[in-house]
């Protein structure tokens, strides 16, 4: 069994109350919060403040080598097996544009698939606890922090309305 990450949970029923929970946390300094939610809520999101995701770059990448290998490959193809046909060139662009389309959407997609496996990875969430009624009803903020911390992020929590708030320890 992995290590536990040390720190106060907090279980919320309001948004209201867990964003003004989120707000004073990210004022008195910790950046490094994890909230639970049924659902995407644009609310949560706004308050978290967090940078855009690196996923789309991985989908930049991957949408343009597909279409680079589209037309690299159908292009060399023609050329080491040329037909000449009615006079046309060789290496017509116009007639793989529809290949290099669909490797476009195959490599981006692939790509995006394991951006998004790469990064989950890289931003593990084990140690930290849930409870599974943050997929049902509640909202759950976990703050990792020390010992000499976790009493006045317990009070801040309980003052910002929460419902339930426990500190859980290394």
């Amino acid at each position: 069994m992995g290590s536990r990450v040390p720190g106060v949970l907090g279980a919320f029923e309001e948004i209201d109350a867990a964003t003004d929970a989120i707000h004073a946390l990210r004022a008195r300094g910790h950046g490094d919060l994890t909230v639970y939610s049924a659902a995407p809520n644009h609310e949560l999101e706004e308050a978290l403040a967090q940078p855009k995701s690196w996923v789309r770059l991985f989908t930049l990448v991957g949408g343009l080598t597909g279409c680079a290998s589209g037309f690299g490959m159908t292009l060399w193809m023609s050329y080491d097996w040329p037909l000449l046909v009615g006079g046309k060139p060789i290496g017509a662009i116009p007639p793989y544009v529809v290949l290099a389309f669909e490797l476009t959407i195959l490599f981006g997609s692939l790509f995006t698939v394991a951006g998004m496996i790469i990064l989950s990875v890289m931003k593990s969430l084990k140690g930290r606890p849930y409870h599974p009624r943050f997929s049902d009803d509640r909202i759950g903020i976990f703050a990792p922090c020390g010992p000499q911390e976790a009493e006045a992020i317990v009070r801040l929590m309980q003052d910002a309305g929460s419902v339930e708030v426990q500190h859980e320890a290394a």
